[in-house]
């Protein structure tokens, strides 16, 4: 906590951004509180003052990369068909993961994929953040049912779950090293096995 009268060294904002990039390219258990402190360019009592630990800062990471980056999913859903939907999804992630000025992969998908004990709490926030997005796809695609946009036939919850992997799929492949062609490619051959 600062001391009253005394401001903040350092923008927030900022040296969070540089957080959520340092997680976004090395994942949580690869990113030491070193590297944190060099990238954001603060000192460690002040990363404590300011963002608790480093599970509450990649926390906090995470939040800013899916209200900035990953803003697209939110965008997606609000789209006026639950084709355009998975279009927004698919070629969202696409513009994402092929930005030459992000780290390659997704934060959401890569941030904890491995790791120890002491990472369980960090990959079960994340794979509750997954699965809340995959809801709202299954409510929005339930909708659609609803409204006649997608036929009565279509199964929701398969349609969230099949945009959900395909997009955590192309996430991994950028993380590969896959280019824009190569996920452009995927996600329009997904897109035409979508319902008519």
């Amino acid at each position: 906590m600062n001391k009253p009268g005394r401001p903040r060294a350092f923008d927030a904002d900022e040296v969070l951004e540089r957080a959520m990039r340092v997680f976004w390219q090395k994942g949580y258990e690869g990113t030491s509180l070193p590297e944190l402190t060099r990238a954001m360019g603060i000192n460690r009592p002040s990363l404590y003052a300011a963002f608790g630990n480093k599970q509450r800062l990649f926390e906090k990471a995470v939040e800013r990369y899916a209200s900035g980056p990953a803003s697209y999913v939110a965008r997606a859903l609000e789209a006026a068909t639950a084709r355009d939907v998975a279009e927004g999804m698919l070629y969202g992630a696409v513009d994402v993961l092929t930005n030459p000025k992000n780290p390659r992969g997704c934060l959401a998908v890569q941030g904890a994929l491995t790791g120890g004990t002491a990472a369980a709490t960090v990959r079960k926030g994340l794979a509750e953040r997954r699965g809340k997005t995959e809801a709202d796809l299954r409510r929005r695609f339930h909708r659609a049912v609803r409204e006649g946009d997608l036929p009565r036939g279509a199964d929701p919850a398969a349609l969230a779950r099949y945009v959900a992997t395909v997009v955590h799929g192309m996430a991994v492949q950028a993380a590969g090293g896959a280019n824009r062609r190569d996920l452009r490619s995927i996600a329009e051959t997904a897109l035409r096995a979508w319902p008519k």
